[in-house]
């Protein structure tokens, strides 16, 4: 072998590396928006945890306050956080921390006013865009990239949208063309719909007041429907058009819905609420359009403002701060548990992933037979947390108010 061949030959086995680690980064499943990528709170990733998971912290860095979600895509981190006394959206580099790009969500507003409120609603990444909705009622849509705003509208000033101080709260959701809000605008105002490229107005529904919950879509038979979960209750729309499909109310004593509304498929949805217990309701189409029935209701399962998640035919989530498994079917309750406060999860790979409200992180089998811990480790000292862990390629991070960290789960501790 010649000595230039033997160098090219070298030159390529020392690339390989390279080039696998290249290729892996293709392969990451992206947790793009509140509660992953189908708002479901379940991650598609495999091979996470085995008997005994470990797991290691890659990077933590200071943030501020907040209650924001963390929107993963490729090697981007999104989300909101108060800094020297005003909310930004913010992008952090998701393989180390480090801070990209920093854009006040004040928008274009020409009086300077300052948004100072501590943000709650997380990110909505969709291709070169993300859309944030801050907690003054203020969307904006950012080049995701730079951070560059493309469009705002400030909800409060054009739609009426006034809440007794009451800060906003729900994720944006994106649509095909279009990006929903629950915006609780008086006078057919409530849900409003815009042109994700020019943020024009696509249509506006509803006059119920606004809650803290995320809209989702589900599809029933072959009908698309944006389903929102406000002061009111539940309330479905044609999300193209803004046509009210159909509605079931759920009224609290402080209209506090804040927990996401859950898709059972291929017709159900799951409500819960912090006084009022939860509920399975059944929609069905018919002729004349819609019919929503009960199909049961309990206290068994009150949600403080964590979501539940719908895992083969049973619910996991926290009645109040008690971490409960619930039968979906007849909303009987198949264990209980406690060490996590009003903590909040994902599940992944068959397993709960656990952040307490006192910020320890857990990992339990997803399995109706019992609570089955395989680890419990502090992550935050002397905190709250309260938001929802993200999952992106083998990699949970986590926030509270003061810091963000990401945390590798090693894979040897997944080793059967």
């Amino acid at each position: 072998m010649s000595t230039a061949y033997t160098a090219l030959f070298a030159l390529v086995l020392g690339a390989l590396p390279a080039l696998a680690q290249d290729w892996s980064h293709w392969q990451w499943t992206d947790w793009p928006q509140w509660l992953g990528p189908h708002r479901n709170g379940i991650s598609s990733e495999t091979g996470l945890f085995g008997k005994a998971p470990s797991f290691k912290e890659s990077w933590r860095v200071h943030a501020g306050q907040g209650s924001s979600g963390l929107s993963v895509v490729g090697d981007r981190l999104y989300t909101m956080y108060i800094h020297s006394g005003e909310a930004y959206a913010v992008c952090l580099d998701a393989r180390n921390g480090e801070v990209i790009w920093r854009t006040p969500t004040t928008g274009n507003d020409p009086s300077g006013r300052r948004d100072s409120r501590s943000p709650r609603a997380t990110p909505t990444v969709d291709g070169k865009m993300v859309y944030v909705f801050s907690a003054n009622g203020k969307l904006l849509a950012l080049d995701s990239q730079f951070g560059t705003e493309k469009w705002s509208r400030d909800i409060v000033r054009e739609f009426d949208s006034v809440r007794g101080g009451r800060s906003f709260a729900a994720s944006p959701l994106v649509e095909g063309d279009v990006v929903l809000i629950e915006a609780g605008g008086k006078s057919g105002h409530s849900l409003i719909a815009f042109d994700k490229t020019s943020g024009e107005a696509a249509w506006t529904a509803g006059s119920d007041e606004r809650g803290y919950s995320s809209p989702i879509i589900a599809t029933i038979g072959q009908t698309r429907q944006a389903v929102f979960f406000t002061a009111y209750g539940l309330i479905a729309v044609a999300p193209q058009k803004g046509r009210v499909l159909w509605q079931y109310p759920w009224i609290t004593s402080q209209s506090t819905n804040t927990a996401t509304p859950v898709f059972i498929p291929p017709n159900r949805f799951f409500i819960s609420s912090y006084g009022m217990g939860g509920t399975v309701v059944e929609v069905t189409a018919t002729d004349k359009g819609y019919e929503v029935a009960e199909v049961w209701r309990n206290n068994n399962m009150q949600n403080y403002s964590a979501t539940s998640i719908y895992y083969q035919e049973h619910l996991y989530g926290f009645d109040g701060s008690t971490l409960k498994c619930l039968d979906a079917e007849t909303g009987e309750e198949k264990w209980k548990a406690r060490g996590y406060g009003k903590g909040t999860l994902i599940v992944a790979d068959g397993h709960l992933v656990l952040l307490g409200e006192r910020c320890n992180l857990g990992i339990a089998e997803a399995t109706p037979a019992g609570f089955v811990e395989k680890a419990n480790t502090s992550v935050f000292f002397h905190s709250k947390c309260e938001t929802v862990p993200s999952l992106v390629d083998g990699q949970i991070y986590l926030r509270d108010t003061k810091e963000i960290v990401g945390i590798n789960i090693n894979l040897m501790g997944a080793t059967q």
